[in-house]
């Protein structure tokens, strides 16, 4: 796809695409050199935008995938209002909520509570729904007190979910849907498509995958990049935005040795790149899906960045990602330093 080309981007109520052609021979460089670098990888769409305006596009970015874990930010921006409303105490534990699950929780990780599954550190290793975490390098059960042991798990995510919509009454889906998807007018976003997943024999908290396109995950980064404000509404609460993208545990607490390698931070559900303090990257964040998904919001440069790798969802999840992390964020870094309009 070209971006020089109006017509091959699909007909769209929000996207602009008119200063694309109006691109200094400077700029047009850097994209032209960013495309080539696509052709190479294993990219299904890329995206970038500054506000309402296209800046960059590449691949079908109207067609919805399967997201992964991208999944878990979303969740993070639905907390918001419940945690602000008070329906969700961040400091309530399992066992004041609850929570169980298939063969029974021990003492010490009922005692793990609601942050503590946000930031990953629930210090509970009890068997997930789903693959996709780091569970391989789980610790033995009941060895790490909750709140003082980073690990990838998805279990702590699968409970969140649970927990929102316990809290709260609503599916978790249906609350998206209301919530963000329709005052941001989502194009591609198809409410019946979605259902909760996994292996109850293993975990009762089953996941929660998300279908989005390029587009319309681009559009949620423009509003974290509003501070959740929309349209003169507040969709997300302003100070949720900022808890939730602030650094949490560094990477070099994480566990097991791979996630150190990262040299990503993580917040609450959100991922935090660990670059210089002068670089165009700092301050932003991601939201990151495990085969390369990943829509990075860049407040120094107000721009938002997708990228999208589709894959089926029976796929062998022991593999590594497709595209390096660091691979991706010197692509960002690209075309955000690019003279772009």
């Amino acid at each position: 796809m070209s971006t020089e080309a109006n017509s091959d981007l699909p007909a769209s109520t929000y996207w602009r695409t008119d200063a694309q052609a109006a691109q200094s021979a400077e700029c047009r460089a850097v994209l032209a050199g960013l495309r080539e670098q696509l052709r190479h990888q294993a990219t299904t769409a890329f995206m970038a935008v500054r506000g309402d305006q296209i800046v960059f596009s590449e691949g079908p970015i109207a067609r919805p995938s399967l997201v992964r874990s991208v999944r878990k930010s979303l969740l993070a921006m639905l907390y918001g209002q419940a945690v602000q409303d008070g329906r969700i105490n961040l400091d309530a534990t399992l066992a004041e909520l609850g929570i169980d699950d298939v063969g029974g929780l021990l003492p010490i990780e009922r005692q793990a509570r609601v942050r503590d599954l946000l930031a990953a550190r629930s210090g509970v290793y009890h068997p997930a729904a789903n693959p996709g975490d780091d569970a391989a390098g789980a610790p033995p059960r009941g060895s790490q007190l909750p709140g003082r042991y980073f690990l990838y798990n998805n279990w702590d995510f699968n409970v969140a979910g649970d927990i929102y919509e316990q809290r709260t009454g609503r599916n978790i889906y249906a609350a998206f849907a209301q919530d963000i998807a329709s005052p941001l007018s989502l194009e591609d976003f198809d409410l019946a498509r979605h259902h909760r997943s996994g292996k109850p024999s293993r975990s009762s908290h089953l996941a929660y995958p998300f279908y989005l396109s390029a587009r319309d995950l681009a559009r949620i980064g423009e509003l974290m990049l509003t501070e959740g404000q929309w349209q003169g509404r507040q969709i997300v609460p302003a100070d949720w935005t900022r808890q939730i993208t602030r650094p949490v545990t560094r990477s070099e607490e994480m566990h097991p040795p791979t996630a150190v390698r990262r040299r990503a931070s993580y917040g609450l559900l959100w991922w935090i790149p660990e670059v210089a303090d002068d670089s165009v990257l700092a301050g932003s964040y991601f939201a990151w899906g495990y085969f390369g998904q990943w829509m990075l919001a860049i407040p120094k440069s107000g721009m938002v960045i997708v990228h999208m790798y589709e894959t089926d969802a029976r796929e062998d999840e022991s593999h590594p990602p497709t595209v390096p992390l660091r691979s991706f964020l010197e692509q960002a870094r690209m075309i955000a330093e690019a003279p772009c309009r």
